[in-house]
């Protein structure tokens, strides 16, 4: 990433280009890094479904219709927040496919909008919670798909604690 910077300082650069510097850069064969671009997709896909993200978010909701206690467990601890937290742990595959990078800051960009939207015309407190914690790992999903991993991590840890306190 750091010669694809360098030369677009100095002129345009085409895909093909791009792909050739990748390539060179990594040592890996175009068809390596297709798998890459495969499994890091397929990972994100189970990270999508066990972090509500677009279009699997649906199940969150739902599952905050439980009692307090155990609403608290899937906001503030890990149940949701491990989709980040791998996709974090896994920042060296991720950042050698930029298509995966692209769709997983896209996915999580959508989800925050979208679900910042739903909690608006929410009438039950649980469900408002519910959808701001999903539009905010909408947000955890954007700093990973842009490679700010550190932003992601810092935001778990942030939101696991007034998470927290929110349901004290």
């Amino acid at each position: 990433l750091g010669i694809f910077m360098t030369y677009k300082f100095f002129g345009t650069i085409s895909f093909s280009e791009l792909k050739e510097m990748i390539l060179a850069a990594t040592g890996f064969s175009s068809e390596q890094l297709q798998a890459i671009r495969w499994i890091t997709l397929a990972l994100f896909v189970g990270a999508c479904g066990k972090s509500a993200q677009l279009p699997l978010y649906v199940w969150l909701p739902d599952a905050m219709a439980g009692p307090t206690p155990v609403s608290a467990l899937i906001h503030a601890a890990t149940m949701v927040t491990s989709g980040v937290y791998m996709l974090a742990r896994l920042n060296v595959l991720i950042s050698m496919s930029h298509t995966a990078m692209m769709v997983i800051a896209t996915i999580g960009a959508l989800t925050a909008f979208l679900a910042a939207s739903i909690a608006i015309a929410q009438r039950d407190i649980k469900k408002v919670l519910a959808y701001s914690t999903v539009s905010q790992l909408g947000f955890m999903f954007l700093a990973c798909g842009v490679g700010a991993y550190t932003a992601g991590v810092f935001h778990v840890i942030t939101h696991a604690f007034f998470k927290a306190l929110m349901f004290l």
